[in-house]
């Protein structure tokens, strides 16, 4: 069994930065990337970013890009979210994930395992 443990969420305030990280444990997970999605109801859950395995590959919401970064780490697979500049549309749960990337990075439909969530949230 797939295990996803998502870390580091809490408050902050707008301008400020947070960073996540998500251990996979247990069974290796089925796919060639890990990466965050995150949902804020009633919106749709949406992915945030993500990284291939190979370290070099990452994909970005075009909400993020130039604000957040991934990482991930393919010995210990651990990937992490760093978020600066953060603001009140940010705010949200974010999602541990890990599946099979695509052209278009990591879709709910790609998604082999899901973390529990963690909350983010943004103060004005």
């Amino acid at each position: 069994q797939v295990r996803l443990v998502e870390s580091g969420g809490g408050s902050v305030q707008a301008g400020g930065s947070l960073r996540l990280s998500c251990s996979s444990t247990g069974n290796m997970y089925r796919g060639n990337c890990m990466g965050w999605f995150r949902q804020a109801p009633p919106k749709e859950r949406e992915g945030v970013a993500a990284m291939a395995r190979g370290g070099v590959t990452s994909y970005y919401a075009a909400s993020v890009k130039g604000r957040f970064t991934v990482s991930l780490d393919v010995i210990k697979n651990i990937v992490d979210l760093e978020m600066h500049s953060l603001n009140a549309e940010d705010t949200a749960m974010y999602i541990c994930a890990a599946g099979w990337c695509t052209a278009a990075g990591l879709t709910t439909a790609g998604v082999t395992a899901w973390g529990q969530g963690i909350q983010v949230t943004v103060s004005p």
